[in-house]
């Protein structure tokens, strides 16, 4: 199933993205479950949170993934929601 994740980032939390950046990246390629994925960006293109597709088994894989995520586990974020997504357009 594929599992849109949106996380927006604590506001002045920016130096945490930046120092979890390597690992935040490495997680991503080393899972094997992530389809599309970039920051999410304010009026002057600074990164202020993440947009991420999965493609796991279930919602709690996609928690699970999410939970592990160095950004999460360094205290990026405000908010997660993770939504079931249904891909109409794009492979």
């Amino acid at each position: 199933m594929l599992v849109a994740l949106i996380a927006r980032d604590k506001p002045g939390a920016l130096h945490i993205r930046k120092d979890t950046r390597a690992a935040h990246l490495e997680y991503l390629k080393e899972t094997g479950v992530v389809q599309q994925a970039g920051p999410l960006l304010d009026d002057q293109s600074e990164m202020i949170g993440s947009l991420i597709v999965l493609d796991v088994a279930d919602m709690a894989a996609a928690q699970g993934w999410a939970d592990d995520d160095p950004y999460a586990k360094a205290g990026l974020f405000d908010t997660v929601d993770l939504i079931h997504w249904n891909r109409v357009i794009g492979g």
